[in-house]
């Protein structure tokens, strides 16, 4: 059943904002992306006039030119019908129609995640950018045909930045003795001007720059009607050494994992979880990459197989831990596996809970997992210990579990309603974080009630299977002190002293142990009274009341009782 629950970092969230980002062409000015985002508030500013958005705040060439933002933040949650879901969604269509740029609506998040909720990031790295680039584009050709679930894939690499380059023929140029130096502080200062040295004044450096007294070069063919000099100081016409190539270049080179690479991203519809998109993306990247290109993930998707990894481990070290502090608590392993076997069960409850109303893995459903796991196990340990103890009383396992589940019926359940109601206002709560409350509700309303059975008649099933291979706890203490007995008997001659130290446990004396203790009232030495004879005699456990001092007498025969 997990397999079929949706997987995703984080739920839906309403936050209450909307973030719309809008990219131009490379080479673009902030003029440009100015009419384009006036077209974005045309679309947007209905959501202003109907009462359910406050304001539309813009950024025109946030990071470059090409690039605009426009927030819209959102009435409270009580004052509006739509969710920011719903209102987001009718605003994609008419936000795709735009010519001349790429639109898209993002959404903040619980964890602060950039670029999180409605999409999906991977990386293609190799070792040449121009063979990473031919293997993206096949890639997103080959999403767009056959993964219809991933909507308008994007290449972040795009090479169509103008650049002029200069290639200088370096044979000429020393046959000619024209010093490279030169050269590049020539094509400095007439291009950009060339920062010679600070100027120290009142305290504040003030640069000195060298720049051409013409102006500056607004066309190629100018560099090549520059003069460069020789070392025997001829000047050189430019163009007779260099020459002028104009390409298309990227804004920007990126690298992963210490590789180039190039980002692809993928939106992501209303209702596809991550996890599936993640699934049938690596499963076609396996299909259609050549060898020398791989995809890594990047941005909610890297984080969800990493918490997934990371929250498993967790679960592992929760079983362990309960595991060894029951063991520690029960002084055995039967009861604690008792105990840590009723834990899957509740998980599983958990499972069907989160499918019958929808809910998701994610985040916040896995902190209530590991909730759970600690209530489960707080349930099954008050009818495992209670059993415990009838069966040091004298009881059989079969009728020690049954009086335990009777008599700890009410206390389980007066706690598990408690817990499971106590749920109910994370379910029914609304507002911001709604979505994150409501995850954690489910995994406890609807998986701590399903898992009542299991605590209720599960375990007493359990334990009836597996007690039979450990004993009593008293009974282990009352073989101890036979042993002891015969290795120490009484001195035969004047007050009765035991020839060694016996130990100082009150669990001898009161489970069965029968203290040397002598007639009189003080002792010295190292055996001092404990307890009256006949004290340790009535509470000796697993025989009738009228049997127990001879019982007692017979587990030591030199005795003789006060």
């Amino acid at each position: 059943m997990s397999q079929s629950l949706n997987q995703e970092l984080i739920p839906p969230e309403d936050r209450g904002i909307i973030s719309i980002n809008a990219a131009g062409p490379d080479g673009v000015g902030i003029g440009y992306m100015d009419r384009q985002t006036r077209k974005i508030e045309d679309i947007v500013r209905p959501l202003v006039e109907n009462g359910e958005a406050t304001s539309i705040f813009t950024i025109v060439g946030t990071w470059d030119p090409n690039r605009s933002r426009v927030t819209v933040p959102l009435v409270d949650w009580d004052r509006r019908e739509r969710s920011q879901q719903e209102i987001a969604r009718s605003l994609e269509g008419p936000l795709a129609d735009i010519p001349g740029a790429r639109v898209s609506i993002s959404a903040g998040n619980s964890l602060n995640l950039r670029r999180a909720g409605g999409e999906l990031e991977v990386s293609l790295v190799g070792n040449d950018y121009d063979v990473i680039f031919a293997a993206a584009q096949d890639f997103v050709r080959q999403i767009e045909e056959r993964l219809p679930n991933l909507q308008d894939p994007e290449i972040s690499y795009d090479p169509t930045q103008p650049q002029l380059s200069v290639g200088i023929d370096r044979r000429r140029a020393s046959d000619l003795g024209v010093d490279l130096g030169n050269l590049g502080m020539t094509l400095r200062a007439m291009i950009d001007g060339d920062e010679l040295v600070d100027l120290n004044v009142d305290d504040e450096a003030v640069p000195i720059l060298l720049e051409s007294a013409s102006g500056d070069i607004n066309d190629p063919s100018d560099l090549v009607n520059l003069y460069v000099r020789t070392d025997s100081g001829s000047l050189v016409p430019l163009s007779s050494i260099v020459t002028l190539r104009e390409e298309g270049v990227a804004t920007q080179l990126d690298r992963h994992a210490q590789r180039r690479a190039i980002e692809v991203d993928v939106q992501l519809p209303s209702g596809y979880p991550l996890q599936a998109a993640v699934r049938d993306i690596q499963a076609l990247a396996d299909e259609v990459l050549p060898g020398n290109i791989s995809m890594i993930l990047q941005g909610e998707a890297a984080t969800l197989q990493e918490t997934s990894r990371d929250v498993a481990i967790t679960y592992a070290i929760a079983l362990a831990v309960i595991f060894l502090v029951l063991a520690a608590q029960f002084e055995g392993f039967t009861s604690a596996v008792v105990v840590t076997l009723i834990v899957p069960f509740g998980v599983a409850a958990a499972f069907y809970a989160l499918f019958l109303t929808g809910t998701s893995i994610n985040i916040y459903s896995q902190i209530g997992l590991v909730l759970l796991i600690g209530l489960m196990a707080k349930n099954s340990v008050l009818l495992v210990e209670f059993a415990d103890q009838l069966r040091d009383r004298g009881y059989g396992i079969r009728e020690a579990i049954e009086s335990g589940a009777a008599v700890r019926l009410r206390p389980v359940s007066m706690t598990m309603i408690s817990t499971v109601l106590g749920g109910l206002p994370l379910i029914l709560s609304g507002g911001a974080g709604a979505e994150a409350r409501e995850s954690i509700g489910w995994v406890v309303f609807g998986g701590l009630g399903i898992a009542a059975l299991f605590t209720l008649y599960l375990t007493p099933t359990l334990y009836l299977l597996l007690a039979r291979f450990s004993s009593a706890r008293a009974a282990g203490i009352r073989n101890g002190w036979r042993a002891n007995c015969s290795r120490h008997p009484p001195s035969p001659t004047g007050p009765e002293r035991c020839r060694q130290p016996v130990p100082h446990d009150r669990r001898a004396r009161c489970r069965g142990a029968v203290t040397p203790v002598t007639a009189g009232r003080r002792r010295s030495g190292p055996c001092r009274p404990r307890v009256a004879m006949s004290r340790c005699l009535a509470s000796a456990p697993g025989a009738p009341p009228m049997h127990r001092r001879a019982t007692a007498r017979a587990a030591c025969p030199a005795r003789t009782s006060p």
